[in-house]
């Protein structure tokens, strides 16, 4: 059975940085993809970053581009998010969701599998 698992949020200061983690367990991610979504109440789910295993090239939201980062370790099967000079507007719970597709998008419903999420406090 396949389970995402994420790590590592919490709350920082504007300008800070924190690393996200997402385990995977019944999931290869070199034979799939996956992606990190943000969301804050009342809004639709946002989508971060993706990677795919047709390319291994990653994708960014025009909001978060040159202060995120996703990495993958394959070996750990393990992927992760460090974010960077974070703002206010970055507050959210962050997910991480997998597809067995090997194109990666950044639509939510084009992922299969969630993890339970993680809750990301931008604030002074």
């Amino acid at each position: 059975q396949l389970q995402l698992v994420e790590s590592g949020g919490g709350l920082v200061q504007p300008g800070g940085s924190l690393r996200l983690s997402c385990a995977a367990s019944g999931f290869t991610f070199d034979a799939g993809s996956i992606a990190w979504f943000r969301q804050v109440p009342g809004k639709e789910r946002e989508g971060v970053s993706c990677i795919g295993s047709a390319d291994r090239s990653t994708n960014y939201a025009g909001s978060v581009k040159g202060r995120f980062t996703m990495s993958s370790d394959y070996a750990k099967n393990t992927v992760y998010l460090q974010m960077n000079s974070l703002k206010p507007e970055d507050t959210a719970v962050y997910y991480c969701a997998a597809t067995t597709a090997t194109l990666a998008t950044m639509t939510a419903s084009w992922y299969e599998y969630w993890g339970q999420g993680t809750q990301v406090t931008v604030s002074s």
